[in-house]
């Protein structure tokens, strides 16, 4: 890690956090508020392995100072060193990096914290809350629980966006007003799949607002549900 990263970058080396220098080999456009960058690992998978919604830290330049963001791994493949990450696009340095990514751009990278555990028994149906920033994770939770029907409420225009969803086992609900839409479906949904798992990833905010109330007021258990912000609401 360059001694650039400031007390985050002091924090993740006392946890023995990896790095990595991922390489741009090209970038496309999926809409025009959303990017997907391709890279090659650095040697990262070769020894870490890949597991579902597997994510890094990437270590931008703000101005002279370090700013660290997390972006989940699209298509890794181990054996070629590959992966991609999509960027949900707005203003901000991780932005502006993406918008102007070309093939020789060179960034650094940090792995901790990330990991997946699927959830025993296997649920009889997964609800997911989201948005743009969270929906390679989504489409990766997906895949990994690829046995379990979905409900998926997303905040944010779906347009165009690369959802990997299979409309016969999958419903994608509007999102907008999230919680009020979430906490005015989940309760009966729940009712009728006691063993579902419920996994939220949205603004910083959010999360811990529907965390703590499908924990104490729905009453799922912890290790039937997943929750983690994904970014700060300015």
């Amino acid at each position: 890690m360059g001694q650039g990263h400031g007390w985050e970058g002091a924090v993740l080396r006392l946890l023995r956090a990896k790095d990595y220098v991922f390489t741009v080999t090209g970038a496309e456009d999926v809409t025009p508020l959303y990017r997907r960058v391709h890279l090659t690992d650095g040697g990262m998978l070769a020894e870490t392995g890949v597991h579902p919604t597997m994510w890094v830290r990437l270590w931008f330049d703000n101005a002279g100072k370090p700013h660290q963001r997390a972006y989940t791994l699209v298509d890794a493949d181990p054996e070629a060193g590959t992966f991609s990450l999509e960027f949900a696009l707005h203003e901000g340095v991780a932005s502006d990096w993406a918008r102007a990514a070309k093939p020789g751009d060179m960034i650094e990278a940090t792995v901790h914290g990330t990991g997946f555990e699927h959830p025993d028994p296997a649920p009889t149906h997964v609800f997911a809350i989201g948005d743009p920033a969270s929906l390679p994770a989504i489409n990766s939770l997906l895949e990994a629980l690829d046995s379990s029907p979905a409900t998926i409420w997303f905040e944010g225009t779906p347009d165009g966006l690369p959802f990997r969803t299979d409309p016969a086992r999958h419903d994608v609900r509007d999102g907008d007003g999230l919680l009020d839409r979430v906490k005015a479906d989940l309760p009966d949904l729940l009712r009728a799949h006691p063993d579902a798992y419920v996994w939220i990833a949205t603004d910083t905010r959010t999360t811990r607002a529907l965390s703590s109330y499908v924990r104490k007021e729905l009453g799922v258990p912890k290790d039937r549900m997943h929750a983690l912000g994904y970014w700060r609401a300015a």
